[in-house]
């Protein structure tokens, strides 16, 4: 039967059967993980069901399947209040603090009953689906937990995500009034892997992992593109304005299923702490095989007015917690001890050691914190450490095996580390804090000194931030870190002086320009420590990828050209900062993604230095070119300087140089000629 064949009376019938068939067709497949028919059949359906929308488009309603992709790619995230706060949990990482939490709870109050639901702890973005009389109105990420962002025409991309609830007639008040479905946004593994494939075939770079795809994907502005990404949404709670609705945790799981709402098949219900712990045990024996990432589980007291009555201490509920397990550990051995720089101007030491697997990944470096930490730890260069994941993520030494200390190994002279690795600073310990800081440099100062150069025309070329606005954006708190420019709203900036209507929608349309950026511009701008923009690109070349840079061993980076031992030091300290590991978590999350494009090698192995103005470009552009080209861009002539580019009003030092080394002089008309070539 085609759409031609049918009147609108015909056409009305037709679609509405359609429309509950795909719907029942996607319940049992994502819910209860069964097939009603082939996922071809399925396709033929929605075929037909497209063809008759066009035919009849006053019949397309929003919940249609063919409506999840639609509309204009946006140009923000409007940000929206929760009505309830989205909370944190407490970490426990043990039977003892297992039992501590459940006897806290009993001396608030005494008649708890000791019935839990346990829940795998998924590794993804937290959201929020908020329906209307069953129809999916709005999607919002978890944000700070009171205030996230509108994610609802990405989120309506998501196969799995109903855009209309599930009809029950045993249940048909959930359809009425206002039905909030909280879960995460996850990819699967296999999708993963599957994806990262495909790029590999295209001569993409990889993604790192599923999570920060997962939260990075759902933060495109463009929904068409967050299509094309295999996303899962998996509910954990549904929140009803009478509490009687879900008297339980777990029957709000069952509500959630009836409704057409896909929950983790590893829930299940529990009594004391015995068997809670053997739920923990037996998923951490299985958790490799599941679907997705989990580095724990999520335990809740069941009934749900008990839960409410016990009420919220800071920022995390006293009814629940999340259990991590314990890290995977491994030995290695500590090759040095470098110090990092930050954004506030704290200096950070990193032990760079042998590269090892620790729970599944190769690790090579890890964050000391602090001068204390070194002397607690007792660690030196050459120890044999044992190395650890903490919550699953973050290496940490745990302890030394000082039984394999080598007999030369000397105690760490902190004060004396922090001269010879940076000569030209001075550092201060500030009384009553465990970290040195530049002395004389404020965080603040830093921070606008390093957004500058983030935003500078060798870096990320963003147009009107130049040093005035970021003094305005940093002194106004709006902020506190690089990724925070892509955070920035016209709202935000029309609170402030220098901005009227005009000026402040440039400024958020230059920075959404370049969320997007060349990798080797982006390299640059983050400012590590000896990374010009030369070595930025030699990096980009070799590694292609910011996730493939943040595991590179010092040997790795040394085969890159004019990277040696420090400048590998260096680049190795910056990603093992966690902070600095943060702030490229936070770039994923607001959609940055910076971009590899093989350049050309046509000047590959010849070196360039101008003198005197050009007229047909500017020194920065001409320098650009050439590194575009393969050339390498230098500022003095020296032995290895291939050319010397003569302009107007030439500095006779360099000229004398050129013919000193047997350097080639060439014009400015030559050097674009090799430039077009």
């Amino acid at each position: 039967m085609t759409a031609r064949q049918l009147d609108r009376q015909a056409a009305e019938q037709r679609i509405v059967k359609l429309r509950d068939l795909i719907n029942d067709y996607r319940y049992h497949y994502h819910v209860l993980d069964e097939s009603i028919m082939s996922e071809a059949a399925a396709d033929s359906l929605k075929h037909e069901l497209s063809q008759l929308e066009e035919q009849f488009p006053e019949l397309v309603t929003p919940d249609s399947p063919t409506q999840r992709v639609a509309g204009k790619a946006l140009s923000k995230f409007t940000k929206v209040q929760h009505q309830t706060r989205m909370i944190s949990l407490q970490d426990v990482f043990d039977r003892e603090e297992v039992a501590a939490w459940i006897e806290r709870m009993h001396k608030v109050r005494s008649d708890i009953t000791e019935e839990f639901l346990c829940d795998i702890k998924m590794d993804g973005l937290a959201c929020a689906l908020i329906y209307e009389d069953g129809v999916l109105t709005r999607a919002v990420t978890r944000g700070d937990g009171l205030v996230g962002e509108d994610v609802t025409m990405n989120v309506r991309t998501i196969q799995n995500v109903p855009l209309t609830l599930r009809a029950n007639q045993r249940f048909a008040h959930f359809l009425r009034g206002r039905t909030e479905i909280r879960g995460e946004i996850v990819m699967h593994k296999e999708d993963f892997a599957a994806l990262n494939q495909r790029r590999l075939a295209a001569g993409q770079p990889e993604f790192a992992n599923p999570r920060n795809l997962a939260a990075g994907t759902i933060r495109q502005l463009d929904p068409k593109l967050v299509a094309e990404r295999p996303l899962n949404f998996v509910g954990y709670d549904i929140i009803r304005d009478n509490l009687e609705d879900t008297p339980t945790i777990a029957f709000g799981y069952q509500m959630m299923n009836e409704l057409g709402i896909t929950t983790s098949r590893q829930t299940q219900i529990v009594y004391g702490l015995d068997e809670v712990m053997s739920y923990i045990n037996h998923l951490d024996e299985v958790r490799q095989s599941l679907q997705f990432n989990t580095d724990g589980a999520v335990i809740k007291l069941n009934d749900r007015r008990q839960f409410a009555e016990l009420g919220i201490v800071g920022k995390t509920p006293r009814a629940a917690v999340a259990y991590k397990f314990a890290a995977e550990e491994a030995t290695t051995i500590v090759r040095d001890i470098v110090i990092s720089i930050g954004r506030t101007g704290a200096a950070t030491p990193v032990a760079v050691f042998d590269p090892v697997v620790v729970a599944g990944t190769t690790v090579q470096h890890a964050s000391l914190h602090n001068a204390d930490e070194i002397a607690r730890l007792d660690v030196r260069r050459g120890d044999t450490v044992v190395i650890f994941k903490a919550g699953d993520i973050i290496p940490q030494v745990q302890t030394v095996l000082k039984e394999l200390r080598p007999a030369d190994a000397k105690p760490i002279d902190y004060p004396a580390e922090l001269a010879r690795q940076y000569p030209e600073l001075a550092f201060v310990r500030p009384a009553g804090e465990a970290v040195y800081r530049v002395k004389g440099l404020s965080g603040p100062l830093i921070l606008k000194r390093a957004l500058a150069h983030f935003a500078s025309k060798g870096a990320l070329d963003i147009d009107t931030l130049g040093e005035k606005n970021v003094e305005a954006l940093v002194e106004a708190g709006l902020v506190n870190d690089l990724a925070d420019i892509y955070r920035l709203t016209k709202d935000d900036l029309l609170q402030l002086e220098r901005f009227a209507d005009i000026s402040a929608q440039k400024l958020i349309d230059a920075i959404a320009a370049k969320k997007q950026p060349a990798l080797e511009r982006f390299l640059f701008g983050l400012g590590i420590r000896h990374v010009g923009a030369q070595t930025a690109i030699d990096l980009a070349n070799k590694f292609e990828s910011i996730e493939k840079l943040l595991v590179a061993t010092i040997d790795e980076l040394r085969e890159v050209d004019g990277v040696g031992e420090i400048v590998a030091e260096s680049i190795v300290a910056w990603f093992a900062d966690e902070d600095n590991v943060t702030l490229l978590e936070k770039f994923a999350d607001l959609g940055v993604a910076p971009q590899f494009s093989q350049k050309s090698d046509r000047l590959a192995g010849q070196s360039f230095v101008i003198t005197g103005t050009l007229q047909s470009m500017g020194r920065d552009a001409a320098a650009e070119k050439i590194r575009n080209l393969g050339g390498t861009f230098q500022t003095s002539v020296g032995k290895d300087t291939t050319y010397l580019v003569a302009g107007g009003k030439v500095g006779a030092s360099k000229l004398k140089k050129a013919e000193q080394y047997g350097t080639k002089i060439i014009d400015e008309q030559e050097l674009m000629r090799m430039l077009q070539e």
